[in-house]
């Protein structure tokens, strides 16, 4: 009866946080047969990078997975040893992401941010791959990796000034909201310009290689975004140097206005990894115990063999790439098996937070109870965040000239008394900056 009671309550909260719940007869074997957008491949229990001239390449990668869709331990997995902690803490991360994505995007919808990135249907890859880090890893992320961002202790608080572009973000407003980072924490800035991250992370990755600090580096990137000429350029340079470095590549089935036939018609991205000379893997995106145990393999190979590896991450992106874009032109419709409205509800039913969350609860450490509630206080959080970020005053203007140059050179020093003596002038047409900061420009 309790059980009874717990799978009623976990279908009610999955209807109000906006995610499906899986349908009964789901739970009934079905084909191993991965149905990912970018790639469909057999699923398997067992944890194995495939390493280049060593291991015969299979016609499709298999994709590594511990837990089914109705988070269910497959036969034959081997489940990572994590402490139960440890693992509420994952999960309640994944609901911070969840509850701060839906009011942050609201808020852009209502004209009070200028953009934002979802991370709905992916919070497994980054909260799973962050987890299995260590604290001091450098991570270079794309754009939706905000679980990786706050597991490491990056508050809702310093995400809101961001978005806000105040005087208390650390980017001091010369980035889109949601190119957030945090370098005393290890986390570089998001950076708009598409790939540069990937082949940076190998020179973060190198000089822990060559300081000896047993650390690495990993850096995210999308199936779409692997299309970049960085990408190739980044996975030759880590194998010739032996980078340390983890690429992590989630591919979530669509770039932006593209599916994933427009991209490759490659199986996937994984194959590129061991073609470029590095141990490579495919892993269900979607269960986290899988996306930490390989990423916490990897991070083995890449400290103690002194090697790059990458993961191809299958998952699916439930929202719209950005605020700025409309998937309705370029989503499928089609949903892959009958019984779902769509493509998106099918993936929505399969969301990693009921997943783990249902894992979980079958092991007496979370409850559809206890999710509610959180959520609830999650949301509180944000808003209050988004309400408090949005009182505080913008970034001082004299930030239009700093940090680039250790001395002001003259050309620039022109362009600040010119702008100083605009101000000045104008001064009626600018009253959302503060006198204090035209005085002191």
């Amino acid at each position: 009866a309790r059980r009874h009671r717990h799978r009623e309550g976990r279908t009610m909260l999955a209807r109000k946080s906006g995610m499906l719940p899986l349908h009964r007869w789901s739970r009934r074997a079905s084909s191993n047969l991965s149905r990912f957008v970018g790639a469909q491949s057999e699923y398997t229990p067992t944890l194995k990078f495939l390493y280049p001239h060593v291991d015969s390449l299979p016609p499709a990668f298999p994709a590594f997975r511990l837990i089914d869709d109705a988070g269910v331990p497959v036969d034959g997995a081997v489940l990572p040893e994590i402490d139960p902690e440890k693992m509420r803490q994952m999960q309640k991360t994944m609901v911070r992401v969840s509850e701060f994505d839906k009011v942050f995007n609201d808020a852009q919808r209502q004209g009070r941010l200028s953009f934002y990135f979802t991370n709905r249907g992916e919070e497994a890859c980054s909260v799973g791959s962050g987890a299995a880090l260590q604290d001091d890893d450098w991570v270079w992320p794309q754009y939706r990796e905000l679980g990786a961002t706050f597991w490491r202790g990056y508050t809702i608080e310093e995400a809101a000034n961001q978005c806000c572009h105040n005087e208390l973000d650390a980017t001091k407003g010369r980035q889109l909201p949601m190119h957030i980072g945090s370098p005393d924490k290890c986390l570089m800035y998001v950076k708009s310009n598409l790939g540069q991250q990937v082949p940076a992370a190998n020179g973060a990755a190198y000089a822990m290689k060559l300081l000896r600090k047993g650390r690495c580096a990993i850096t995210y990137f999308g199936e779409g975004c692997a299309s970049e000429g960085d990408i190739p350029s980044a996975l030759n340079i880590a194998s010739v140097h032996g980078c340390p470095t983890i690429f992590f590549c989630r591919n979530n089935g669509y770039a932006i206005s593209t599916h994933t036939d427009d991209q490759y018609k490659s199986d996937g991205i994984a194959p590129r990894g061991v073609a470029f000379g590095m141990p490579s893997i495919r892993v269900d995106g979607n269960d986290l115990l899988a996306v930490y145990a390989a990423t916490q393999m990897a991070r083995q190979i890449a400290v103690e063999q002194g090697r790059p590896s990458l993961i191809e991450a299958m998952t699916y992106r439930i929202g719209a790439h950005s605020t700025s874009d409309d998937d309705s032109k370029y989503r499928r419709p089609e949903s892959p098996e009958a019984g779902f409205d769509s493509e998106r509800a099918y993936w929505d039913a399969r969301s990693p937070i009921i997943r783990f969350g249902s894992f979980l609860e079958a092991r007496g450490l979370w409850s559809a109870e206890e999710e509610e509630a959180l959520r609830k206080v999650e949301r509180a959080r944000s808003i209050k965040a988004l309400n408090d970020a949005e009182k505080v005053a913008g970034p001082h203007v004299k930030h239009l000239f700093t940090d680039v140059y250790d001395k002001l050179p003259w050309m620039l020093k022109d362009q600040q008394a010119a702008l100083k003596a605009h101000l000045l002038k104008y001064r009626e047409h600018y009253k959302d900056v503060p006198a204090a900061h035209v005085d002191s420009l």
